[in-house]
Order: structure tokens, then sequence, then C-alpha cells
């Protein structure tokens, strides 16, 4: 028997208090286990609304999908995460991401730091933030070799993204494989998870590929359909799909973007 299912809910932005509320808590009732907040500059900002959320819900985890670790100094971030712990009656869990969009850190006024130096704060802060919240669960998303180590060390929950790193034939199996050598002792007790980037709009079958594209300009759309990260068909046969990449690499946890709460919800009544 694999391990249970959980589904995230990604939110960017929001127009009003009212059309948040509305949607957390249809989130809520219809069966997502996490909703996610990403970072970026021109958008939500996410510990003011995971804040917001926590208190309009009772039973969702809070998280962010991922935090710019290089946006933050530890004690401070540290400082607002243990305040919405306590407001969300202990369901934050800490995402947690090296950053990479130079733009927004000259935006912030923040020097942007070589990837390794970007690598090294994630290490810092992770270890800071495992000390201080030593009960809350660190998700680490990333695809490289030194960021799924740290993962692997240390994260309770490892973002996998399933992009090519190197010319292998199945790339997530091997990004998996990587992280159970890295985890060692470890690896039964995490969760894996996948962050879908195309599904069929409601009533249709055929996935909506831009954003998957924005990742993979260079794949043809045979190739990105062929990826994990990519659904496709009825409710029951993306339900399926989720089934077997849960038989065959272990991944359980899966985070959705908030255009797709309703038509994801028939896949979650599906496995339910």
């Amino acid at each position: 028997m694999g391990k249970d299912f959980r589904f995230g809910l990604s939110m960017r932005f929001f127009k009003s208090r009212t059309a948040l509320v509305d949607k957390v808590k249809r989130a809520e009732d219809l069966g997502y286990d996490i909703l996610c907040v990403p970072d970026h500059l021109g958008a939500a900002a996410p510990s003011p609304t995971l804040t917001a959320v926590a208190m309009v819900t009772s039973r969702i985890k809070l998280s962010m999908y991922v935090l710019n670790a290089g946006f933050y100094k530890p004690a401070l971030l540290s400082r607002d995460l243990q305040a919405l712990d306590l407001l969300s009656d202990g369901r934050l869990e800490i995402g947690l991401g090296t950053g990479y969009v130079k733009e927004e850190f000259e935006a912030a006024e923040i020097p942007y730091p070589s990837a390794g130096a970007r690598v090294d704060y994630l290490e810092h802060m992770t270890s800071y933030l495992k000390e201080h919240h030593p009960s809350t669960p660190i998700l680490i998303a990333g695809n490289g070799d030194r960021v799924l180590t740290i993962a692997a060390r240390h994260a309770d929950i490892i973002g996998l993204t399933g992009a090519r790193v190197r010319d292998v034939e199945d790339p997530l199996a091997e990004r998996i494989g990587f992280v159970r050598n890295a985890a060692g002792d470890r690896f039964d007790a995490l969760e894996l998870n996948m962050v879908i980037t195309a599904m069929p709009r409601e009533g249709e079958s055929a996935p909506d590929l831009r954003m998957t594209r924005q990742y993979a300009p260079d794949l043809s759309d045979e190739q990105l359909l062929s990826m994990p990260s990519v659904l496709s068909g009825s409710p029951r046969e993306m339900a399926d799909t989720l089934s077997a990449l849960r038989d065959k690499y272990g991944l359980t946890c899966f985070t959705v973007q908030d255009n797709n709460l309703d038509t994801f919800a028939k896949v979650i009544a599906e496995l339910s």
C-alpha cells in the first residue's frame, strides 16, 4: 500500500479579500490539503496572504511554494513563521528555494549572488529554521545536485520538477534515485511532491501547455505532453495517471495552479 495522496493549490494572485476567502474556503471544502503561495514580486505576499487564510479556514495546511531564501534574514523570517504557525494552530509547512529570477533581486535592491552562493544560503536558512521550528515540516524544491542533496538530508518534503538535467531516458527516475542515495535511511519518510504544470480546462481533454512551455521552450508539443508534470484526459484518466506516478516513482503530493481549482477537484474526488 502506497502513501496517501496530498493535494496542494497554488495561488499567486487575488483581487479582493472576498475573492481570497471564497477561493480558500472552497478549496478546503473540495478536499485540497495545502494552500500554497509562491514568492514573486508583483504577486501576492506569502506571509500576510497565508495569515488571512489561517483566520478563515480550519483544516487546510498553509505553505509557500516556495520562499526565495535570498530575500530574507533567518531570524526575521523565523519570527514571521512562528506567528503564522501560531495563528493557524500548527498548520504551517515551510517551503524554501534558492530564488532564481535575477530581475526580482534587482527590483528588491538585493545583490544577485552566484548560483553556488544562493545554494549555500539556502542551506544556512534551512539549518536555522530546522533548529528554531523543529516540528514544522520543511519543503525544499529544486532540481540540481546540491539543492536536492540539502533537501534529501534536511527537508521533509522534496519538490521535484521533472526537468532534464542529464541525458538519461527517465530524468525523473534519475533525480529520485539521486535523492534516495543522498537521503539514506531518511528516504522512506520523505514525501515526494510535483507541481502539475499543465492539465485540461473544464470539459476538455487536451492540456493547456503554455505554462509548461515557459520552462521548456525548446521541446515539441509531443515531448511536453510526455512530461510527468503534464496531465491529459478525463478526471478518471488523470486520476489513473497520478496513481501510476505514485506506483512508479513514489510521488504522492501534487500541486496545481488555482485556475484549475474546480477541474482538479474532480480528480481528487476520483481518488478519494
